[in-house]
């Protein structure tokens, strides 16, 4: 039987756990999973790309579980009620290619990409960092601030979107958090001026140029999040190339990342480097590092494998006949009588006739 899990049910687990120690599990669990870089069979995601955004599959696996990410990415959805990100994901074993899981990824993935940015900052950002400027204020915003306030120690959180409404949002719900303080500002240069850390997140497909050359300082950390996609960027190319750059997974960065900008043999690290050591962390007090994410198949793969562990440890989650059950696992037409439908009115229906047209049989 698969376990279904729902944006609900996604909610009692955080509620269970608080949002800090959630987000501090799933960062856990994703380093753990980097750690054991070379046990992936990894790839770049398939994407659809069309006029009004992406749809993309993230399949990963490694010798015991399979899983994969379905997750779109449309700018302009919130004109029409939905949300601009929207995703599910399934938990699969390996051995038998039983689902094991099917669960919403919509908020988890929220979750997840906030966890990786604070644990590539927890290498890449000053130990004494204090002040994060973020610049895009939508539906990612509050995870990014939260994440950096209760795994980082960030204390003063400088905030900018060019839609007043969205700051507006993140005011209502982050306005009373203990410990730490929002800025209002009136445009990203104000809002990065003096700031340790700049988290971009916005979601225009657009090359756009958010944060320049002129606005970095010695020290300063970039951690790029905002939606990726051919096409879309939010850094300057001489933001990249006056920092050092760190990527999740370099053949799809170097399609879908602001490196995309970049030629060919600008040299980058992979993440799971630095968090294994092969790599150095920050290098100076003055170096200016930047984290260009796009989002990578393995971090919902340790998402999925975390909550599966906690919905079983917890009764949460729904069982779902997702497969049919066969009392002979070689008779799936036996599934099509009508002594096994599971209503009354499909199993007392008459037979479907047929009749045939050019010796071909026709359903009427």
């Amino acid at each position: 039987m698969t376990r279904l899990l729902t944006p609900k049910d996604v909610a009692r687990i955080v509620h269970h756990h608080g949002l800090a120690s959630t987000l501090d599990q799933l960062a856990h669990a994703i380093a753990e999973d980097y750690a054991r870089w070379a046990a992936f069979d990894k790839s770049a995601r398939v994407a659809h790309h069309s006029a009004e955004g992406v749809i993309e599959l993230m399949p990963i696996t490694d010798s015991q579980l399979y899983s994969f990410k379905y997750v779109n990415g449309h700018p302009k959805n919130h004109q029409v009620g939905l949300p601009t990100v929207m995703a599910f994901g399934v938990l699969a074993d390996v051995d038998t290619g039983t689902p094991t899981l099917l669960s919403e990824l919509t908020l988890s993935t929220a979750l997840r990409t906030a966890a990786t940015s604070a644990l590539a900052a927890r290498h890449l950002a000053r130990p004494d960092a204090r002040v994060m400027a973020l610049i895009g204020n939508g539906a990612q915003s509050e995870f990014q601030a939260l994440a950096f306030h209760h795994l980082l120690g960030i204390t003063e959180i400088r905030v900018f979107d060019i839609d007043p409404a969205a700051t507006d949002k993140l005011a209502r719900h982050l306005g009373t958090v203990p410990g730490l303080q929002l800025v209002r500002c009136a445009s990203t240069a104000e809002a990065v001026r003096g700031a340790d850390i700049v988290t971009t997140v916005t979601a225009d497909k657009r090359n756009a140029t958010i944060i320049t050359p002129d606005m970095l300082e010695p020290g300063m950390h970039i951690n790029g999040v905002g939606g990726d996609c051919p096409g879309k960027t939010e850094l300057h190319a001489e933001v990249l190339a006056r920092g050092r750059v760190v990527v999740e997974f370099e053949p799809q960065t170097r399609v879908e990342g602001d490196l995309q900008q970049m030629p060919a043999d600008f040299p980058v690290t992979e993440l799971h480097q630095v968090l294994s050591g092969a790599a150095a962390g920050r290098q100076s007090k003055d170096e200016i590092t930047v984290f260009d994410s796009v989002g990578f198949a393995l971090e919902d793969f340790s998402t999925l494998r975390w909550l599966n562990e906690q919905s079983q440890a917890l009764g949460i989650g729904q069982p779902l006949s997702l497969i049919p059950a066969l009392t002979d696992p070689r008779d799936l037409f036996g599934q099509l009588t009508p002594e096994r439908c599971s209503t009354p009115e499909v199993a007392a229906a008459a037979p479907i006739p047929a009749t045939r047209q050019a010796g071909k049989p026709v359903i009427v």
